[in-house]
């Protein structure tokens, strides 16, 4: 799906990623750990062709960064996060936005289709999200509208989704009824690779097989996430000694010792 190969990346006489060399492969689905200021946001950002490495070679869906149309390479992208929610307006239809992800725009300013429209009820239907067929979006709470929006990445059949730290701001029930709708998103049949990122391990669901650990702009280790979500090595990544819990789902918490 995508490679960086020796990325590095300097903005303003600061490195913001030094060396970066991961590589994901098709039908992975990766979480993304790291605390506030390790990298998250910069990676992304990098992914989607808004920032430029420095050094080293980046990969993504088969394009070679410098060698193809990075507006095109956007459109086979889903990133879901929470600044997007913000410029979404507020008397459009649920389905209607999730219509405008094909289009990858803010608002329809064409006409759509039934065809369109019946695919865009089925794909919240297909995110859990049947309930919002007909709401507007002013009254959706933030983890119904979190649901419209992954419902509307998908509407264009992106190759790669991620989803940027979704579960912000919602209190523990809303989380799991969204984490719960992402673990049925999974395993639908013609689901993308998805990066799931975060920095919190709670939310690293088990369909999350591969897990990057992120610090201070560098790679701290990459690998099956059972190996990653360690004590041992979430110990000496936090560089504090932690406990590490696995609940009965198969999810992991962590606490400070």
């Amino acid at each position: 799906m995508f490679k960086f190969d020796q990325v590095y990346l300097k903005r303003d006489g600061r490195t913001l990623l030094d060396s970066i060399e991961w590589a994901v492969k098709p039908q992975e689905h990766w979480a993304v750990l790291g605390l506030n200021g390790s990298g998250k946001t910069t990676l992304l950002k990098l992914l989607n062709g808004y920032l430029w490495p420095t050094s080293g070679s980046l990969d993504v869906l088969g394009h070679k960064f410098g060698e193809t149309s990075l507006p095109e390479l956007r459109k086979s992208i889903g990133w879901v996060s929470s600044s997007l929610q913000q410029q979404l307006r507020e008397y459009d239809f649920a389905e209607s936005i999730v219509v405008s992800g094909k289009f990858a725009s803010i608002g329809l300013y064409q006409d759509t289709t039934a065809e369109e429209k019946e695919t865009a009820c089925n794909i919240l239907i297909e995110c859990g999200g049947k309930e919002l067929i007909g709401k507007r979006y002013a009254i959706l709470s933030q983890g119904e509208r979190q649901i419209v929006l992954i419902a509307r990445a998908l509407m264009a059949k992106p190759e790669l989704l991620i989803l940027d730290e979704p579960c912000t701001g919602l209190d523990i029930f809303a989380k799991k009824r969204l984490l719960d709708r992402i673990k049925i998103i999974t395993n639908l049949p013609h689901t993308p690779t998805i990066l799931y990122v975060t920095h919190h391990t709670e939310e690293i669901l088990p369909c999350f097989s591969h897990t990057l650990l992120l610090k201070d702009g560098k790679k701290y280790d990459a690998g099956p996430t059972q190996t990653m979500l360690t004590t041992e090595k979430l110990s000496s990544f936090y560089c504090h000694a932690v406990d590490v819990i696995t609940l009965d789902n198969g999810q992991i918490s962590v606490f400070p010792k």
